[in-house]
């Protein structure tokens, strides 16, 4: 008997331990089985790079948040334009916030679906980096988490079960997922990051990083499906988890890198020291048998409420700032390589942080209205598309940096080699530097060493520039001895005897290259280039213009000679259908995909203007039909198959293109009807909890006030305080919180006793507000209005911030006992029982006309029905620029219709433009709108902080076909009348687009709601 109950109790002891429990609750830690046995083989490595199906791979990747952009029909135009660019990769972020409103009720459709952007990705030919968190950060509310783990009493991301606990169900259901888009499913996912950032601590908490933890939550992922590659992201390079520190490593170490900061109100200022040199050593040291893998790198900044605009934040993180830091990384052959962010979208419906506005622009290459019409997505293109073109640079070894490979000092070089080609990349030794510098450079090559130019000149290198030089560099059966200027691309044709290398250089800058051979060479476009061949090899030295210059070399290779400007109209497309033949093509905005099918070539690309077409590698020799967006384009082809056209521009007719919104018909009513004697609030929720689980702030009031208590999160709140007076009270005193940034705004019945406009900088406000005299034994109430921007991030473990807590935090009703004071609050309706899933748990907040739904199409103020509601009285206006003669909240809506033709892409913005206080003051307002477009909450303006005054809004959340239903809160703060200037709703440069047709977003329509008060 006694051994049959051992045994019994061995076997639960294993039991536990399979499932990654200990005694006592604790978890343990994850024993590794990927190195011993691989879990799959179609994604495998080195210590150089990835290799996918055997095939050795560089990741190029940029930084893609479909949340962030609510229209599953424009997830693959963003995939595309970042296709385009050479990337083949993107990485992503799950916010669980927006999939997990309440605690056990996970979704994930509609907007938030996921199988539509995995769908969206493979269509593109990209790949696929999963980070689903649970901790994010990104600039979105609470970092991720969802606001009710403020009632964890855990500290969270740590082995504390409470908070493990939480996070099973997620996990589970987003694994799930992610585990059916895997390349080994099928889908273009082939690595998964499992936590991010877990790099940075509080000095006091013990076991960091703690391996028990990290073992935990990887192996929650590998139970629920997860078998690709574990890939981390230590925030700085500090070796946490890296492969060889114990159980809980991951397979692939990686790390963040943010040079510059987020100091956009300095877009000029690089400051010493910033540029990082020492990564590759530390690479060595920490993870030496995985490839070089920066899962983070500063593509564009964040910028603040009251900030300077994305406009610096671009101007800070530009194509300067590509060539000098994104070359030093590559110095240290990084191979797994995402840049963070590529399209960072909109904060539309409440999902950012306090630290940030409704635009997450964020500087990046690829604009808020997905335009690709900056310099910087360009220059990312020369380099990714060099990157690619390169494959000796995924084996190629960083030598040590030196000035010995020029005749200055003020330079600076890091080589790199590979088994034959050699890379140097070359910057100035004070890496921030704005001088010009002439210099001699000496390459090692396979003919010795040379020092060019060997014919003429100097070179020179900007200030804030880099570059690459090549030594023995193979294109095709030709052999680049050495080249000072930089490569594009270049590939061999498919369809005849001919080969293309496509190089540049800056404005006005002196280069030379050389071929080992001496073949027959002829200049074939162009003018004032030098030839020589000595020594066994062929020399072209040349300056820079922009005229271009096309060499034949041999007869069979086609040299172009651009300047960096005319490379930039340049695109390299490859046609799968044809076993990923490799187009390289002049062409105008954007080239999307193409097709050859026989001797038809059909591309599909964007224009805003009219553009040359030529086409110079991979069209079939001889071209029978050739179409841009399936429309047949006339065409020449010359005797070396290059293709000649003319893509037009056609200037659409749109309805709108800049209107004033008091042109059109509006409706308004009082969303703050809490203010009126009559207002019944029986039906709100009671602040009747005396404790919190909070372990951020301990309550200094006789019941909770903390909102997350309750279960609003987002959006605004409204309190209301009843009190019986007793003729003593004089004033009031509040302490609340909203995040940074906030308002807040107090009535006593219906008299407005004061606010607190809001700063920037201030995340929490005390104030203290006169009352008048008071009627002994007559009841009062109080109103509260607070502005929720968010919850707070921090990625340091035991911070917790994202618990500081939103509301109430202490009040003091002078001649009173806080206990006099019963509290009653509310948010949006339903709160963590949201009604609008559609748009999910974020979109509303606590205003009346959010409460009631009235904010979605389909409403009264849209069908001009006001017999279908009753409960508040609608009157005309002409709109939210309406004056406002005092403190309070209005909601203004309106229906109009849009018409623009298909096959345009166009992006309409709302544009603010002043408020002022109207009795002689021309200081800035203090008024909050809320923009809401067909329901979706996209935008929050606050007029005396700004920095943002426009909102664009993408098509298929605006109906760029139909009917759009448009309403606005605008809350003014003042004391006294306010003027609003006009509104405009403005159109945004036109793009005739071949990507086609873009559906509505998945959106429900207003319908009376039951129990809304």
């Amino acid at each position: 008997m006694f051994v049959a109950v051992f045994q019994l109790f061995v076997c639960l002891l294993l039991a536990l331990h399979a499932l990654g429990l200990a005694i006592g609750g604790q978890p343990r830690q994850w024993i590794r089985t990927y190195d011993e046995d691989p879990l799959q083989d179609i994604v495998t490595w080195d210590e150089h790079s990835l290799f996918i199906r055997g095939e050795r791979v560089m990741l190029f990747s940029g930084e893609f948040h479909p949340f962030r952009l609510p229209v599953p029909d424009l997830w693959l135009d963003v995939f595309q334009k970042i296709r385009a660019m050479g990337y083949n990769c993107m990485s992503f972020y799950v916010d669980w916030a927006l999939h997990e409103g309440k605690p056990g009720n996970f979704t994930a459709e509609g907007v938030f679906a996921w199988e539509p952007f995995f769908d969206a990705a493979s269509q593109a030919g990209i790949y696929l980096i999963a980070r689903p968190g649970p901790y994010i950060n990104a600039e979105v509310s609470g970092g991720g988490f969802p606001g009710w783990l403020q009632r964890i009493h855990g500290m969270l991301r740590t082995a504390d079960q409470s908070y493990l606990d939480a996070t099973e169900n997620y996990v589970r259901e987003i694994s799930s997922i992610i585990a059916d888009a895997q390349i080994t499913n099928g889908g273009p996912v082939i690595l998964f990051q499992p936590e991010n950032e877990y790099t940075s601590a509080i000095d006091n908490l013990e076991d960091f990083p703690d391996p028990d933890y990290f073992g935990y939550v990887e192996q929650q992922f590998r139970d629920a499906g997860i078998i690709i590659p574990f890939i981390n992201n230590d925030a700085s390079p500090q070796g946490y988890f890296a492969p060889g520190t114990g159980p809980a490593a991951v397979d692939i170490y990686g790390h963040d890198g943010y040079p510059l900061g987020f100091d956009c109100a300095n877009p000029s200022v690089w400051p010493d020291g910033a540029l990082p040199t020492n990564w590759a050593e530390l690479h060595q040291e920490q993870s030496p048998s995985t490839p070089y893998s920066i899962l983070e790198f500063q593509g564009g900044s964040f910028d603040p409420w009251g900030g300077p605009g994305f406009s610096k934040c671009l101007s800070l993180v530009n194509s300067e700032f590509e060539r000098v830091f994104y070359k030093n990384l590559y110095s240290f052959d990084v191979t797994i390589f995402n840049i963070y962010m590529t399209y960072g979208g909109t904060n539309w419906g409440n999902l950012g942080h306090p630290g940030g506005y409704t635009s997450y622009d964020y500087g990046a290459v690829i604009t808020e209205e997905r335009y690709v019409s900056r310099e910087k997505y360009s220059e990312a293109k020369l380099q990714a598309n060099f990157i690619m073109s390169s494959p000796a640079y995924l084996t190629a070894e960083t030598g040590d940096n030196s000035t010995s490979f020029t005749d200055t000092d003020a330079l600076l070089v890091t080589p790199l080699y590979s088994a034959e080609t050699k890379f140097f990349v070359i910057r100035h030794t004070v890496y921030n530097s704005v001088e010009s510098t002439d210099y001699q450079l000496s390459l090692p090559t396979s003919s010795g060493t040379i020092t060019i130019p060997q014919l003429s000149g100097s070179l020179t290198l900007n200030g804030r520039d880099s570059k690459i030089h090549l030594a023995d560099y193979n294109v095709g059966d030709y052999s680049l001895l050495y080249s000072s200027a930089e490569v594009f691309t270049w590939c061999v044709q498919k369809y005849a005897d001919k080969a293309v290398l496509v190089v540049y250089g800056g404005p006005g800058e002196r280069h030379e290259l050389a071929f080992t051979s001496t073949p027959d060479v002829v200049l074939t476009e162009g003018e004032d280039l030098a030839m020589m061949q000595q020594n066994g090899s062929t020399i072209l030295n040349w300056v820079t213009s922009s005229l271009r210059r096309v060499v034949n070399v041999g007869g069979s290779l086609f040299v172009y000679i651009l300047d960096r400007n005319s490379a930039y109209d340049y695109w390299v497309v490859n046609s799968p259908s044809t076993g990923d033949t490799k187009l390289i093509m002049r062409a105008g905005y954007l080239i999307r995909t193409a097709e050859i099918d026989g001797t038809t070539l059909s591309l599909t690309g964007d224009l805003n203007t009219t553009a040359p077409l030529e086409i110079i590698s991979g069209a079939p020799a001889d071209l029978g039909s050739l179409k841009f967006n399936g429309e047949s384009l006339p065409f020449t082809q010359d005797s070396f198959g290059v293709v000649s056209a003319t893509l037009t521009y056609h200037e659409p007719t749109l309805s709108i293109t800049e209107q004033d919104l008091s042109e059109f018909s509006w409706h308004a009513i009082d969303t703050l009807p809490e203010l009126q004697p009559s207002y019944d609030d029986s039906m709100w929720t009671a602040a009747d909890l005396p404790s919190t689980n909070n372990t951020v702030r301990a309550l200094t009031t006789p019941m909770s006030l903390y909102a997350d208590d309750y279960g609003y999160h987002s959006g605004s709140l409204i309190y209301r305080g009843h009190f019986t007076a007793n003729g003593d009270e004089s004033s009031l005193y509040l302490s609340t919180s909203g995040g940074l940034a906030f308002g807040m705004a107090v009535w006593l019945g219906p008299s407005f006793l004061g606010a607190a406009p809001g700063k920037g900088t201030d995340d929490t406000a005390n104030t203290t507000l006169t009352l008048p005299d008071l009627e002994a034994e007559t009841n009062y109430v109080l109103t509260v209005i607070i502005d929720h921007m968010g919850l707070d991030e921090d990625w340091t473990v035991g911070t917790d911030t994202m618990k500081n807590p939103r509301g109430i935090l202490d009040y003091d009703l002078a001649g009173h006992d806080k206990a006099d004071v019963t509290w009653k609050l509310t948010g949006n309706l339903g709160g963590e029982d949201y009604y609008d899933s559609s748009r999910g748990p974020l979109n509303e907040g606590a205003f009346w006309v959010e409460r009631q739904g009235l904010i979605l199409p389909g409403s009264p103020a849209d069908t001009g029905d006001f017999t279908a509601f009753e409960g508040g009285e609608w009157t005309e206006s002409v709109g939210p620029a309406s004056d406002i003669v005092g403190p309070g909240a209005q909601f203004h809506a309106t229906s109009f219709e849009l018409d623009v033709p298909e096959g345009y892409d166009v992006t309409y913005s709302f544009v603010f433009s002043n408020v002022t206080v109207q009795e002689g003051e021309s200081r800035a307002a203090a008024l909050r709108c809320q923009i809401f477009v067909n329901g979706f909450q996209f935008g929050k303006y606050l007029n005396n902080i700004g920095p943002q005054t426009r909102f664009p809004v993408p098509p298929g959340t605006l109906n760029l076909h139909g009917t759009n239903y448009v309403g606005m809160t605008v809350w003014s703060l003042e004391p006294g009348p306010v003027m609003i200037d006009p509104i405009k709703m403005v159109a945004g440069p036109p793009i005739q687009t071949g990507f086609g047709p873009v559906g509505m977003a998945p959106m429900s329509s207003w319908e009376k709601r039951t129990g809304a008060y």
